[in-house]
């Protein structure tokens, strides 16, 4: 399910997420005065999302998480669109923007790319907003910023640093989701991966028993390229095998696709900026 940011007004969406509300007017008649709060009704929508994913959310479900109604919400959030955007701009801030000065700029790159991953990991449901529409909050924004600052660093033009981060992220978000499928995948369907690929490859033996002979470089490729057994990093083999393997895929290719940008650094103004693949 893909989910679309900025659905709601968005004078009322951006000033609720930049904090430029005017405060609200105060409660007429008896009672106690509520203690609800645009952030604490965004705590609650994060938490359902992280516990039981976006399908759950509802003005009525974060409603009753609070002990309201969902109507009670609405005097701090006008409907579930522009709380999506508050929600997602939220879990940004847990990203850090700050990394330790060095003259090796991967390091901080190669950081800033595992703590992302994490983070979506942590929070799935945000890989189903589309990235074709922003939600322009400040914690989206800090990240950016952060992630331009740090490609900054290698001295590529700005041109090239712009096309590097609409590379950088889908690369993060990619492997994330499959990280976050393969943790899911069992509760979701009710077999375990073994059971799964045993079932498969048994019917696929027997039904296409030409399998190699069509495709060969499938084949050569899954003999020839067989995983390692991971041996640096030994708390992976706790983790399951599509994890792993999404993961080993992850540190592979961010090495590459830096290895790129180090040849590009060399090659600077010969084939980086000419706006030509």
């Amino acid at each position: 399910m893909v989910v679309f940011a900025g659905q709601g007004d968005a004078r009322r969406s951006l000033s609720l997420l930049w904090r430029a509300e005017v405060a609200a007017p105060p409660r007429v008649g008896p009672g106690p005065r509520p203690r609800l709060s645009v952030d604490a009704i965004v705590a609650a929508a994060v938490a359902i999302a992280d516990e039981e994913g976006m399908a759950a959310l509802s003005m009525r479900a974060v409603g009753e998480r609070l002990g309201r109604t969902a109507m009670a919400l609405y005097t701090h959030v006008p409907g579930k669109s522009e709380l999506l955007d508050l929600m997602y701009d939220a879990v940004h801030a847990e990203l850090p923007s700050v990394y330790p000065e060095s003259d090796d700029w991967r390091a901080p790159l190669t950081a800033w790319a595992g703590e992302v991953l994490e983070f979506y990991v942590r929070h799935p449901w945000v890989l189903q907003v589309s990235q074709a529409r922003p939600v322009l909050g400040p914690h989206e924004y800090a990240n950016l910023d952060t992630l331009v600052r740090l490609l900054g660093a290698t001295g590529l033009p700005a041109r090239t640093v712009r096309r590097l981060v609409g590379t950088l992220f889908p690369l993060v978000q990619g492997s994330a989701r499959t990280v976050a499928d393969a943790r899911r995948a069992a509760g979701a369907t009710g077999s375990s991966d073994e059971e799964w690929w045993a079932a498969r490859a048994a019917a696929l033996t027997e039904l296409v028993p030409d399998f190699a002979e069509r495709f060969p470089a499938v084949v050569r490729l899954e003999r020839e390229g067989a995983p390692d057994p991971y041996p640096e990093d030994a708390e992976r083999e706790d983790l399951p095998y599509p994890e792993r393997e999404a993961r080993e895929t992850f540190r592979v290719g961010l090495g590459v696709l830096l290895d790129g940008i180090d040849a590009a650094r060399a090659g600077q103004g010969t084939t980086t900026d000419t706006g030509r693949p």
